[in-house]
């Protein structure tokens, strides 16, 4: 039995595309380089046989795996999968920066973060304009435009970016660039429209047409799997060291692992960024199918909208009643419900 076969699951044990992608990968990934390490001599409690290691053998111990040995592996991996899926939120918002207060390091962290904000807050900031005094702009020659085309868009740039990459308020900031992308889709997602993203998103998500719900759970997986693979080779690193310790300069292999983890790590925040935008335009497509679900009537214009939103909102975040002259819907229009967005 070939050992490549051990890199799918087992047929029926929650062997979809988020479970391989999120779980089984990383903890394959993590579970083969420790054993091609043990495979070549690497013993944390005393050097190898002649003082290197031999992949050579390694290799042929991996082709030489038996169908039952396979078999074991599969399990095993998929096992620890399982076991570690519960933890999945708990890893993700470690890396998002939901430290415990006791470490006085997150507050210095989460300054440098507020420092880099504002620096974006600098570069999306078009310069001053200088006005000229009534009765002086028919003498001399024309004023010189005082912002060119080129700093409005550079500025323009600057601030998609800034709104990309930071929530709006300061007392949001998180220590890692991952919880501030994430933080940022969460404040200003459907923001336009008077919605708080927290509370209206887990209403909003069951409505989503076919189309803009695959994009988004393909963004979601992305994300978490890219946060999984950097916390589990992070974990992976750590444990070759311990391996390794009595290899000489064969330690250096530790550093493999903790390069793909912070490859995995920039990676999460550039999927985080996209997840953002695919929550942006679920709310801009999908919002009037929140309200007819709701019973609710469509908003006339955009202040309406705005006041019905926020008058949901503070039910659901913090039970305030909704308004006495609130009025629910007799009919609701079936193109709408069942998340198709738009009359």
């Amino acid at each position: 039995m070939k050992l490549g076969s051990s890199m799918q699951p087992p047929a029926g044990l929650g062997a979809g595309r988020r479970f391989f992608l999120v779980g089984y990968l990383p903890t394959y990934a993590a579970v083969f380089f420790l054993a091609l390490l043990f495979w070549a001599g690497a013993r944390g409690w005393h050097p190898p046989a002649g003082g290197r290691l031999r992949f050579s053998r390694a290799w042929t111990t991996a082709a030489a795996l038996g169908v039952g040995e396979t078999v074991l592996l599969v399990l095993g991996v998929t096992l620890l999968a399982v076991l570690l899926a519960p933890l999945q939120t708990s890893l993700g918002r470690l890396l998002e920066g939901a430290w415990p207060d006791r470490l006085g390091r997150a507050h210095r962290v989460r300054a440098r973060q507020l420092r880099r904000k504002e620096s974006w807050e600098r570069r999306a900031a078009l310069p001053a304009v200088v006005l000229l005094p009534p009765g002086t702009a028919g003498s001399g020659p024309p004023p010189t435009p005082a912002v060119s085309a080129d700093v409005v868009q550079r500025a323009g740039v600057a601030g998609t970016e800034l709104r990309r990459r930071y929530p709006l308020r300061d007392h949001l900031i998180r220590p890692t660039a991952l919880g501030n992308a994430l933080a940022a889709a969460e404040d200003t997602a459907g923001r336009a429209f008077g919605y708080d993203a927290v509370v209206a998103w887990p209403r909003l998500y069951p409505l989503l047409g076919e189309q803009t719900r695959t994009v988004v759970d393909d963004r979601r997986d992305t994300v978490d799997a890219a946060a999984r693979m950097a916390v589990t080779t992070a974990a992976t690193a750590l444990a070759a060291a311990v391996v390794l310790m009595r290899t000489g300069w064969w330690l250096a292999l530790a550093l493999v692992p903790l390069l793909v983890s912070w490859v995995a790590y920039r990676g999460a925040v550039q999927a985080a960024f996209a997840y953002g935008e695919s929550v942006h335009v679920a709310f801009d497509l999908h919002r009037f199918a929140l309200l007819e679900a709701l019973g609710g009537r469509l908003p006339d214009a955009p202040e309406d909208e705005r006041k019905t939103a926020g008058a949901w909102c503070d039910l659901w975040r913090q039970g305030v009643p909704l308004p006495a002259g609130f009025r629910y819907t007799a009919h609701r229009d079936p193109s709408t419900t069942g998340g198709q967005g738009q009359p």
